[in-house]
């Protein structure tokens, strides 16, 4: 479903993608593992056409992704935010129906509005949640709305970035739960950016570990603990010492 092959990208000196060879088979989750700073977000902006890499390509279901009628290209995705990202001066069914409300996917909103009280009830939250604002709720109720938007246009692909983020243990187990109930039941293509190893072994197909601008390693969720790859064992257990440098 999404291909990147060879794929540079340079900021000045700074070369952050170094030649990025992956594959996202359809319907499966793929999980994007790494430290900070190495490339994971400029992958997943390349890949919805946002910044254009300096070599390589990049398809989506075989078209390359700046081919063709761009809105008709990003209403096949959709997108969980690191930090929720949802719009304070609207009702939290807004929120949700925001690509309902307007452009290509337009509905009445009447209609918007009862796909987005679905939408809530599907992550978990009380109808009457809907006409609550942003700030009237917590943060793990906050992450689930940015998820019910997520998903409020039926999209074939969704991006979820460092999803459980900022959440206490509990609640990020729980959103976890949501999200691979939710990619399973949709049948999705499913790409998530996470340090959060719990993460990755809840949301997880596939794994792949990005260092340095390459895929050093990538594989079955279950192989990840005996790859015998020494940047992915020093990740995932943690430990100070490795291949990886630990910035000081």
């Amino acid at each position: 479903m999404i291909e990147l092959q060879n794929v540079h990208k340079a900021f000045g000196a700074n070369k952050v993608l170094r030649g990025v060879t992956l594959s996202i088979p359809r319907g499966r989750s793929l999980v994007i593992i790494g430290g900070s700073g190495t490339g994971k977000s400029v992958a997943l902006k390349c890949i919805l056409g946002l910044i254009e890499p300096d070599s390589g390509t990049i398809t989506v279901d075989g078209k390359d992704v700046h081919a063709g009628d761009r809105d008709a290209f990003l209403a096949r995705f959709g997108m969980l935010f690191q930090g929720g990202a949802l719009f304070d001066s609207l009702p939290v069914w807004q929120n949700v129906a925001f690509r309902l409300l307007r452009g290509s996917l337009k509905r009445p909103k009447p209609e918007a509005r009862d796909i987005a009280i679905e939408k809530l009830r599907r992550v978990g939250l009380k109808p009457e949640t809907a006409d609550l604002f942003p700030a009237e709720l917590s943060g793990g109720m906050q992450k689930r709305v940015g998820l019910a938007r997520a998903i409020a246009a039926e999209p074939e692909i969704i991006f979820f970035d460092e999803p459980t983020t900022g959440l206490d243990p509990i609640m990020a187990g729980v959103i976890n739960d949501l999200i691979r109930e939710i990619v399973v039941e949709m049948g999705a293509t499913a790409m998530t950016i996470t340090h959060d190893m719990s993460s990755v072994r809840a949301i997880a197909d596939n794994v792949a570990m990005l260092h340095d601008g390459v895929i050093k390693w990538t594989g079955p969720v279950t192989g990840m603990d005996n790859s015998g790859d020494p940047y992915l064992d020093q990740f995932i257990n943690g430990r100070a010492t490795g291949p990886i440098e630990a910035v000081r």
